[in-house]
């Protein structure tokens, strides 16, 4: 539970550098507002907001957000969200049902084209 936990508590500060240091990226989320959330199955997780080019986390849950990405645990979270392929490891998930995506897909699909400038080379 805690490697998932302070994932999720590293993520937005992973984000804002990939912002920070790629124009593309920068572009990329220029004029987005989004907030949705990460939790497991029972309930832990944090929510975030993404606006004006910044990216902010809370502890706990919100009531509205646009999409919620839930894991079936804390274990299967961290694993899914560290893994080197993550768009493979994301299909196996949903295949799994390690993974549930609840909400607004095609903000699933734009924060999945998000996460792709922490990898190294984009």
């Amino acid at each position: 539970m805690l490697k998932f936990k302070f994932l999720l508590w590293m993520m937005p500060k992973l984000l804002q550098r990939a912002i920070n240091t790629h124009p593309a990226c920068a572009k990329y989320v220029a004029g987005k507002s989004l907030e949705f959330q990460i939790q497991t199955a029972d309930k832990v997780g944090r929510y975030f907001r993404i606006t004006d080019g910044k990216v902010k986390s809370f502890a706990g849950l919100t009531e509205t957000p646009k999409f919620t990405l839930t894991f079936r645990n804390a274990d299967r979270g961290f694993k899914i969200l560290s893994a080197k392929d993550g768009k493979e490891a994301f299909l196996s998930a949903l295949h799994d049902e390690d993974l549930v995506i609840s909400g607004d897909f095609v903000e699933v699909l734009w924060f999945q084209g998000f996460t792709e400038y922490l990898q190294s080379g984009k």
